[in-house]
């Protein structure tokens, strides 16, 4: 809690109060109030207690340790891709996904003054989807940890020539000058987050249709990964997402995350699992839940 800007530690205390006192109603969420992943959670789990951790491991550890029923987690975005470290952290969790939620993400700049400003702060992700704003206008990014705790970093420099780029409520929350709105450079930016809980969602209890998330890596054979995708082209599996990533440092093993339509129970995707297993090793599970939006 230390960590977070002046400005935002009494709002902090508060929400963290709050989830204490009702814990299985606590959302944990990484950023300071005000931030995307704020309003993600009350528009994902309106009843909600949000609960802010400074981190993306912070607000994995909430759940783990009690704290928090839940965590709503960014996966990715339409405009600057998968959320870094995202791949690792979600199976060495523990935690399994749930739900999954789209949100239209819009920036605004806002400071202390009407500039002009050699510098705005935000999270990196936010700074890639207004790079050419920023870039427009010789304005220098700066890479903070969140967006609304940029805001908070803002109010309490008191710099006039620093601005932020965060939601409009960080504006409000800080006492921030709203310079300019809808400054994303692709004004369809949207985030994916997904919805995480100690207790896995049982497929057969989803009457809609559902999505299957998993990670995976291929044996080291040729075609591998080849011979280990036919089983769902094979079955008639949709696959929306298919992310590689490496796993140490000799690049000898390659991991995969994937998003599939459907679930364990599915005929056919049990026969596309049945085949993956025969080329691939150390398939984890990380959720089979409710599909939002129609993928295609």
């Amino acid at each position: 809690m230390s960590s977070y800007p002046a400005p935002a530690l009494a709002l902090v205390e508060q929400m963290t109060a709050a989830a204490a006192a009702a814990p299985e109603r606590a959302v944990s969420f990484q950023g300071a109030p005000g931030a995307n992943s704020h309003r993600a959670a009350m528009e994902a789990l309106p009843d909600c207690l949000p609960l802010p951790c400074f981190s993306f491991e912070d607000a994995l550890d909430a759940v783990k340790d009690g704290r928090a029923g839940q965590a709503i987690i960014p996966i990715e975005n339409s405009q600057h891709g998968r959320v870094a470290d995202i791949h690792f952290l979600l199976p060495e969790s523990g935690l399994s996904i749930i739900g999954e939620h789209f949100m239209e993400i819009h920036h605004c700049l806002m400071a202390t003054s009407e500039g002009p400003f050699s510098g705005a702060f935000s999270h990196p992700q936010a700074l890639g989807q207004s790079r050419f704003y920023l870039r427009d206008r010789g304005i220098v990014p700066l890479s903070h940890a969140d967006t609304a705790g940029a805001a908070a970093h803002v109010a309490e420099l008191g710099d006039p020539a620093m601005a932020a780029i965060a939601p409009r409520i960080a504006a409000e929350l800080y006492g921030l000058k709203l310079i300019e709105e809808n400054i994303e450079d692709a004004h369809d930016n949207t985030t994916r987050f997904v919805v995480l809980s100690k207790t896995p969602r049982d497929p057969a209890t989803i009457t809609v249709p559902a999505m299957t998330t998993f990670v995976f890596e291929v044996r080291n054979i040729p075609a591998a990964l080849y011979k280990a995708l036919g089983g769902f082209a094979t079955n008639g599996v949709n696959m929306t997402k298919l992310e590689s990533y490496q796993r140490g440092a000799s690049f000898a093993a390659t991991a995969f995350y994937a998003d599939i339509v459907g679930g364990p129970g599915d005929r056919a995707v049990d026969l596309a699992f049945e085949e993956l297993s025969f080329f691939a090793k150390d398939l984890r599970m990380l959720g089979t839940y409710p599909m939002e939006r129609i993928r295609g």
